[in-house]
């Protein structure tokens, strides 16, 4: 599929900053909101965005984990520093990988008496820093995201029960819950899930309204969503609707 050079410049201004905004693009071009937007489906249809309410994100589709570890990271290190103080003595918790998840092990207390289970190689390693007592699902580890997948994984956390589990997502809307680009970990959230009293998803805002392939939960599954910013109206009231706390991170100034 053919790019014409404003949609070259875009898809550029998006490798840089992993996020775009349809007002912020119109004003930069020169050009109405509608041609900002066609122009976004039109990246969307050749596989390189995926449209988010009011803009758009790089398609994730297992974007390495290191691709990842710079973007957004203060709305990230708030999120997770949010999420580690949800976390009680003698709690016994599951994370699972991602860069926001990383966030969430970094700012756990290393005087706290936890017991953690993970699946990613990762956070693992932060976890052994801190001297927290720590689990590695056995697996096939996938290179891109440093994560264990596979029946090993599945088998090894249905033995589990967890107090609380913190998970990422790749796209959250309100028909089709949560969602994740590779269907192996998918199946690893859905069974965290199940094997946990209280579930929390840590995101950014730019997750809301992405959808990927593999659906692994709908709000009303999990009781907590973790992230910067309020999501669009729509998505409040389905979280309202659900029962599902919705706790907003502010970045430290």
């Amino acid at each position: 599929m053919s790019l014409n050079e404003r949609q070259r410049k875009l898809l550029a201004m998006l490798a840089n900053t992993g996020e775009v905004k349809v007002a912020a693009l119109k004003e930069t071009f020169g050009v109405t909101e509608m041609t900002i937007r066609r122009d976004l489906e039109k990246l969307e249809l050749a596989g390189y965005v995926k449209r988010t309410f009011g803009g758009a994100i790089m398609a994730s589709k297992d974007v390495a984990i290191g691709d990842r570890t710079g973007v957004r990271t203060e709305e990230k290190q708030a999120i997770g520093k949010a999420a580690a103080a949800l976390v009680q003595e003698n709690d016994a918790i599951f994370i699972d990988g991602g860069t926001t998840t990383l966030y969430v092990a970094r700012y756990l207390r290393a005087d706290m008496n936890l017991t953690v289970v993970t699946n990613a190689l990762n956070i693992a390693m932060e976890l052994l820093e801190k001297r927290i007592t720590t689990v590695v699902t056995g697996g096939m580890a996938l290179e891109a995201t440093s994560t264990l997948v596979g029946p090993g994984t599945i088998e090894a956390i249905g033995k589990m029960a967890f107090d609380r589990v913190f998970l990422g997502a790749t796209g959250l809307t309100a028909k089709h819950g949560f969602s994740n680009s590779n269907m192996y970990e998918a199946e690893i959230k859905r069974l965290a899930i199940a094997q946990a009293t209280e579930a929390n998803i840590v995101i950014d805002h730019t997750k809301y309204g992405a959808k990927e392939l593999f659906s692994y939960a709908g709000i009303a599954d999990v009781q907590r969503i973790i992230s910067s910013e309020r999501p669009e109206e729509a998505l409040e009231q389905a979280c309202r609707e659900s029962g599902t706390e919705l706790l907003i991170a502010h970045k430290d100034v």
